[in-house]
């Protein structure tokens, strides 16, 4: 896979990180194709000119691309190697390298060294990974072209070094040269593919989950609830499934008294503690407007959802919210009603209204189950 074609797909991933800033790790892949197309362009350049330099420097910058690439594929699903970790391995490599040209001069100890090191290095990454088989088509695509492109650094190295003669005229020439370049354009481009079609994916994700998300709060909204819902109810035609209908009392006073800001900062830090505790029990939570929230909690009778809900309420009642002018604390009234049979969620959040409205009538800051 030469120079330019890499370059393309570095332009590529760069673009795509221009249209979205967030996704940094696509700006290090970028990084990562054009320090391998610069160590490529080293070796064919012979830039510097002493051998033993050259192949000391073009393994220090293949290394580093293929450090970026790992760490940008980790940070993608939010994990990370220690910094000391990738210095060993840079270091290491780097010195085997040196030691076998300048101590002992051997050019198939230096092949194995830099594919073996670079091997062992995708393979720890893959391990890391391994998540992916079971995310999306992208993602399952993207994991197999990885373990297949690691894979065959150890496979390649292993068949075709045999009859390498120690000179660079000998090396490009022999069976281990024009395998790698096969190999790399093969696995190479199909791992570039995968990843860029898990970018496309990752972004129409986002753009369906914004679609489904309330701003403000940073819960679903009334779309994304009833989607949630409906996945939930096939998975569960029968049994129960509890619903919380949840409203911050006397929230007009709050907006009257301290302004829409603080009415918004105290809605988003109600948003946040619901979800907190909602994903706890693996429950779906969503603002379905105004100052009232709702929460659907699978495999939960009436009796458990009203203990779940009293945990919420009292939770509420304790916690500060910061308005940027003072702390405010704020209570909500609570309606529950538990599925005892099949039921749509309209019908359940009818239900449950209408315990929320009982809550409200008998002093509010309380729990009423129907």
């Amino acid at each position: 896979m030469g120079p330019a074609i890499l370059f393309v797909f570095a332009v590529c991933f760069l673009l795509f990180w221009f249209a979205d800033r967030e996704r940094r790790y696509l700006l290090a892949l970028s990084a990562a194709i054009l320090l391998f197309c610069l160590a490529s362009l080293s070796q064919m350049l012979a830039i510097p000119a002493g051998a033993g330099a050259n192949a000391v420097i073009s393994a220090a910058i293949y290394m580093s691309s293929v450090i970026l690439t790992c760490e940008a594929l980790l940070s993608r699903s939010h994990r990370h190697f220690p910094v000391w970790y990738y210095i060993v391995c840079l270091t290491a490599i780097c010195c085997g390298v040196a030691y076998f040209f300048y101590v002992e001069r051997n050019l198939v100890a230096r092949i194995y060294i830099l594919n073996f090191g670079i091997g062992i290095l995708f393979a720890t990454t893959v391990f890391r990974l391994r998540h992916l088989r079971r995310g999306r088509t992208a993602e399952k695509i993207l994991f197999l072209s990885f373990f297949a492109f690691t894979v065959q650094f150890f496979i390649r190295t292993a068949f075709t070094t045999q009859r390498i003669q120690d000179s660079a005229t000998g090396l490009g020439f022999s069976a281990f040269w024009f395998t790698l370049q096969f190999s790399l354009a093969v696995f190479g481009v199909t791992l570039a593919l995968s990843i860029l079609a898990v970018v496309v994916t990752d972004k129409l994700s986002s753009l369906e989950k914004e679609k489904a998300t309330d701003h403000l709060s940073g819960l679903l909204n009334r779309r994304g609830f009833g989607d949630a819902a409906a996945r939930i109810f096939r998975l569960r035609p029968s049994g129960p499934i509890g619903i919380l209908l949840l409203d911050i009392d006397h929230f007009k006073r709050i907006n009257d008294r301290y302004g829409h800001h603080a009415g918004d900062l105290v809605i988003g830090g109600v948003a946040r503690l619901i979800a907190e505790m909602t994903s706890s029990v693996d429950g779906v939570s969503c603002r379905l407007g105004g100052e009232e929230f709702a929460i659907l909690l699978p495999d939960k009778d009436g009796q458990r959802s009203a203990m779940f809900a009293e945990r919420i309420r009292s939770a509420i009642e304790q916690q500060k919210f910061d308005t940027g002018q003072r702390n405010l604390s704020v209570t909500v009234s609570v309606g529950v009603h538990a599925r005892s049979h099949p039921a749509s969620l309209q019908q359940l959040l009818d239900r449950a209204d209408e315990a929320l409205y009982r809550a409200k009538r008998h002093g509010r800051n309380r729990v009423e189950e129907l």
